[in-house]
């Protein structure tokens, strides 16, 4: 299967490794990964502060962009809604732009969904000895519909011992622009979200989305908790050999 990589801004700005982690799991499991570099942002970021002439734009671009992909994986489940969801918002009814969303859009995957549903894969053959808890995000929760599927995947590395995260599904206040126009409410709810998190006595919180992984990770790292964030294609792609060299 030929699979396309749309990396996001986020991780490409601030957390390539996510971005190396899909790659290098994908290839290990027998498949052609590449990555389209006429990819730019989903839109997100302006569809959700009104500006949809702009969030179009972007549409045109990434149906443009992706066109010729068997399947479209995104490290983000926010970004993979935002083009599964939100995509069918934009455009008139039966424009140009509408029919190559609708055609395009069910191609387009969390990697958990990728792995799971498309691949036909849990255990990816991962190895990571750490204790771990997982953060389910919003929009993989609520709008993707990830459900257990991070779960099953978690369960099959070896020597990973996930533990249950109390509040598992609050918001952790991040909500994009949400965080600057709300600061101190998505603090707080930052801070609930750290403290459940540690509670579990895990060393590791994973989540399917770096960007809620930063705001709850810039938490932790201010409380000097010691738990560290790692997005869960990182744990996926993560061997007995790597380990070793760790």
């Amino acid at each position: 299967m030929r699979i396309a990589l749309f990396v996001t801004c986020v991780n490409d700005t601030l957390f390539p490794d996510t971005g190396r982690a899909v790659v290098g799991l994908l290839e290990r499991l027998g498949h052609e990964v590449v990555f389209p570099a006429d990819q730019t942002c989903c839109g997100q970021m302006h569809y959700n502060t009104g500006y949809r002439r702009a969030a179009e734009k972007l549409a045109v671009r990434f149906v443009e962009t992706f066109a010729d992909a068997d399947a479209v994986v995104a490290p983000s489940g926010s970004c993979a809604a935002m083009v599964r969801d939100n995509y069918p918002r934009l455009g008139e009814e039966g424009s140009r732009l509408s029919r190559e969303v609708a055609e395009l859009a069910p191609r387009v995957y969390d990697l958990t969904e990728l792995l799971v549903d498309v691949l036909g894969v849990t255990d990816v053959g991962a190895y990571y000895p750490h204790k771990v808890a997982y953060h389910p995000t919003c929009h993989g929760l609520r709008m993707l519909g990830l459900g257990d599927r991070p779960y099953r995947l978690l369960r099959n590395v070896r020597g990973l011992e996930l533990m249950e995260l109390p509040g598992a599904t609050e918001c952790c206040g991040f909500g994009g622009t949400f965080a600057v126009k709300n600061g101190d409410v998505s603090s707080a709810m930052g801070a609930d979200k750290a403290r459940n998190a540690v509670a579990t006595g895990a060393e590791v919180l994973c989540a399917v989305d770096n960007s809620c992984l930063m705001h709850i990770g810039g938490t932790l790292s201010r409380q000097r908790s010691g738990m560290r964030v790692a997005h869960i294609a990182e744990i996926l792609a993560s061997t007995e050999k790597e380990a070793a060299h760790r």
